[in-house]
């Protein structure tokens, strides 16, 4: 018998710990081809909307780099990419920023290569809990909806603070509670009833999207991750509800 300590949530079901990465694994291998076209379709095209507000927050400049994990197919790194390279030729400079996507599913990442290469963006494979690269190497890191996923979430975020450098940002974007209890119930209606079938009818994955809606009922609430990112050790922890707390924005700093 698997003793409760020795267990982690996989949806609504409980795992051992050293298998949930393995099963996570097989969810984003079944889905990677349909990702992209999933995201607009469960999400509205709100994602984007989201994912701007992120990418903000890190603050895309001239010369900097970004370490963007559990990118996946990589619309934040391009988003942010973009918006350097605009700030760069606005001011004339001549310091182009760099981008790294670190997923620690191949599949994902060859699901954003055929998007097409571009210059300064690389792909990495790579586990959150254990990311291949030095300390302080980062001005920027961000997450978007990968950190649910993770198997040992503060060992993650431990992680990602080592990597970035002093007064470095950290944006964690990722589904949260609705803050109504009106909207909990459209949003549920929403996603157990309509996702799951949507990922039947375009992915042929029914089970897929099924675990993805449950994983964001069983992830913790706006407060819980504010304080594990403290414990992490980040400063100037901040959290923003979005879509009427549908998603929230965890910020924070490595001072």
């Amino acid at each position: 018998m698997i003793k409760t300590h020795d267990t982690v949530s996989f949806g609504f079901r409980q795992v051992a710990r050293e298998q949930k990465q393995r099963l996570v694994r097989s969810v984003f291998d079944r889905s990677a081809r349909q990702y992209d076209l999933m995201n607009d379709l469960m999400s509205l095209g709100i994602h984007r909307i989201w994912k701007d507000i992120a990418v903000t927050r890190a603050m895309p400049r001239p010369g900097a780099r970004l370490i963007d994990v559990a990118g996946g197919t990589g619309d934040i790194a391009r988003l942010w990419l973009s918006r350097s390279d605009a700030l760069t030729e606005r001011r004339g400079a001549n310091l182009y920023a760099r981008a790294t996507i670190a997923d620690i599913n191949e599949q994902m990442l060859r699901a954003g290569l055929e998007r097409g290469a571009r210059e300064r963006l690389n792909w990495c494979a790579a586990n959150a809990e254990c990311l291949p690269f030095k300390d302080g190497v980062a001005d920027s890191i961000t997450i978007g909806f990968g950190i649910r996923n993770v198997t040992h979430r503060l060992a993650a975020f431990r992680d990602m603070r080592r990597v970035l450098k002093p007064g470095g940002r950290f944006v964690c974007l990722e589904f949260s509670r609705p803050t109504t209890r009106v909207l909990e119930k459209l949003y549920d209606a929403w996603s157990f009833n309509a996702i799951p079938r949507l990922g039947r009818w375009v992915a042929g994955d029914h089970d897929s999207y099924r675990y993805l809606v449950e994983s964001i009922r069983k992830f913790p609430g706006q407060d819980a991750i504010a304080t594990e990112l403290e414990e992490a050790g980040f400063s100037h922890v901040n959290v923003t509800s979005l879509s009427g707390g549908v998603a929230a924005l965890h910020t924070g700093r490595n001072f």
